[in-house]
């Protein structure tokens, strides 16, 4: 089975900035390549679990400040990508924990807080289904909603989420499966069909 050309420029890309990130004078252009290769991917994963545009680009920056810090101790054991990606999450997943405890609210009402934030956003499309299932996606425990919007969004494989989440292929299924009933249990509440 031969990859395609995309795949191979994206890790020769990778393997490039790798090796210059290696070379002291290089660092900072193979930063920058990092940087344009992967920004629109990771604030789009921010957003989406962050919903506002503020703090997606907060965390897009705190994200790439963490990777430059540590992309000397990367080992590619993974793709590129994929760390990075789970810095993304890790971050997200923080910004989310600290904000829960500074505020002491419980995640219902973070997550409400969320939702109304979907509602008033004029960067969301104003697709009524699009607002229903951001709604929905909301309504998941934190966990879940990580691995829904990995495969639902992102299209990430089963290989891929595990190796960002460093969870088990077999447990991301199950919990992707659940989100995905949760989901529609929300959306036909609603009355709105996948």
């Amino acid at each position: 089975m031969s990859q395609s050309p995309i795949f191979y420029s994206m890790q020769n890309a990778d393997e490039a900035i790798i090796a210059k990130f290696k070379r002291p004078n290089e660092k900072e252009a193979a930063f920058r390549l990092l940087m344009e290769n992967y920004q629109e991917r990771v604030y789009f994963l921010c957003r989406k679990m962050v919903i506002t545009h503020e703090d997606a680009d907060d965390l897009t920056q705190d994200t790439f400040v963490k990777a430059w810090k540590s992309l000397d101790r990367f080992e590619g054991k993974a793709k590129l990508f994929t760390w990075l990606y789970r810095i993304a999450v890790n971050v997200c997943l923080d910004f989310l924990e600290k904000k829960k405890k500074r505020f002491f609210l419980p995640i219902h009402d973070v997550t409400a807080e969320l939702s109304l934030k979907v509602e008033q956003s004029a960067d969301l499309s104003g697709d009524e289904i699009q607002q229903q299932l951001l709604k929905a996606i909301l309504t998941l425990p934190e966990k879940q909603r990580v691995v829904f919007q990995l495969k639902y969004f992102e299209e990430l494989s089963y290989k891929e989420m595990s190796e960002v989440l460093e969870t088990s292929e077999g447990a991301l299924k199950a919990s992707y499966h659940h989100a995905v009933k949760k989901i529609e249990k929300q959306l036909k509440e609603n009355s709105i069909a996948l």
